[in-house]
C-alpha cells in the first residue's frame, strides 16, 4: 500500500503545473481525508472559504469509531464532529511559492458520541465540545488539486489528518 500511494504522489507531482496562490479571497475548496487519533481513524470532509487575502473559514464533519479496551473496560464507541474553523495563511509574509500553503488556527467542534460500554461506564473521551488548534499545509499539483496535512488537538481527534484538496 504504502509503494501504490508514493508512486500516485510521484506521478502527481512530476505532472505538476503552475499553481495559483492557495485560497484566494471568495474561493471555496473541498477537504476529504483520513487522520490519525488516540482512539479508532478518523474520516473527514470539509470546506474552506477565503474571506480575506490570508484569510479563511470553514466547516468540517468527521466520523471514528473506535472498539477496543481502557484501563480494564471493553467499549464499543463512534464520534460524528462537526466542527468549525478559522486560520491564517502564511504564503504572502513569510514569501512561500505559490503551490504551498502553510495555515494555522483555531478549531471548534461538538462530537455525537455513540457509545456502548459492557460494563457500564463512561467512555473516556466523551466530551461534546473540543476547542483546539491545528497548523497544517498543502501542496498543490496544479490550479484545482492538491494534498494536505494537518497537526492539531482537540477532544476526538487530537493527532493528524492527511488527505486531498479539490478547489471548486
Amino acid at each position: 500500500m504504502k509503494k501504490f500511494i508514493l508512486i500516485i504522489a510521484f506521478g502527481f507531482i512530476t505532472n505538476s503545473i503552475f499553481a495559483q496562490n492557495p485560497l484566494a479571497k471568495g474561493q471555496t475548496q473541498l477537504n476529504a481525508g483520513v487522520g490519525i487519533s488516540g482512539w479508532g481513524v478518523p474520516i473527514y470532509f470539509g470546506l474552506d472559504h477565503g474571506i480575506s487575502k490570508d484569510w479563511s473559514l470553514g466547516g468540517q464533519i468527521s466520523f471514528q469509531t473506535d472498539d477496543s479496551g481502557y484501563h480494564g473496560y471493553h467499549y464499543d464507541s463512534s464520534a460524528i464532529g462537526i466542527g468549525f474553523n478559522g486560520n491564517y495563511h502564511f504564503n504572502r509574509i513569510l514569501d512561500i511559492p505559490s503551490n504551498f500553503d502553510f495555515y494555522a488556527g483555531p478549531s471548534l467542534t461538538y462530537y455525537i458520541w455513540d457509545y456502548d460500554d459492557y460494563n457500564g461506564n463512561p467512555h473516556p473521551d466523551n466530551d461534546a465540545l473540543g476547542l483546539g488548534l491545528q497548523v497544517g499545509g498543502r501542496y498543490f499539483f496544479n490550479d484545482s488539486f492538491g494534498i494536505n496535512l494537518e497537526l492539531g488537538g482537540n477532544t476526538g481527534t487530537s493527532g493528524a489528518k492527511f488527505g486531498v484538496t479539490f478547489k471548486l
